[in-house]
């Protein structure tokens, strides 16, 4: 029984700064209508990453093409956390998304753990994505998180208050750099 509780506060430990991070990008808590939170809902048009795709937010881009968008977690739980967010598609969750659209995603989500790899020396990373709030989505837009991971290092708390575009800006560059996408 030990074992277990020791296992279950190690998980809790090693995910709770990944949900926490989960309203990434903008600072934003979710505006997001308590019935659209869960599994089932409506698309929210005020989200802060649907803002952000309309140009009313900021954010540290790192790639841009017609179908995706990747940028820093201005939460970040490790330096160059990054997002990736379809610029087509109004999925709040996986249950929602065109496959074929989510396996663009995870296919650029790649590229960007290569260029962390490449850009911070990184000596692993974290894929993930949460789908509901019960999950640790607080941003119903449904985003992948890369994070970046180092031997040793553990995951830092989401940043509060977040981390503002200017010190992102240069953080985004260097991975830009390092990432190969045509």
């Amino acid at each position: 029984m030990p074992t277990i509780r020791f296992v279950a506060a190690a998980f809790a430990l090693l995910f709770t700064p990944l949900t926490r991070a989960a309203a990434q990008g903008t600072g934003e808590v979710s505006t997001s209508p308590a019935g659209a939170r869960g599994l089932v809902g409506a698309y929210d048009e005020q989200n802060p990453f649907a803002k952000i795709l309309r140009g009313e937010l900021e954010t540290a881009k790192v790639y841009e093409d017609e179908r995706v968008l990747v940028f820093l977690s201005n939460g970040a739980v490790s330096r160059g956390h990054a997002l990736v967010i379809s610029k087509t598609s109004k999925a709040r969750n996986v249950l929602e998304m065109d496959p074929d659209e989510y396996g663009r995603l995870m296919a650029v989500a790649r590229r960007v753990a290569f260029a962390q790899r490449a850009a911070f020396k990184a000596d692993g990373f974290t894929i993930s994505q949460n789908n509901g709030e019960a999950a640790g989505q607080s941003v119903f837009h449904l985003h992948i998180h890369v994070v970046p991971r180092y031997s040793g290092q553990p995951l830092q708390p989401s940043r509060n208050p977040p981390a503002t575009v200017a010190e992102l800006t240069p953080i985004a560059r260097e991975l830009a750099a390092a990432l190969k996408l045509p």
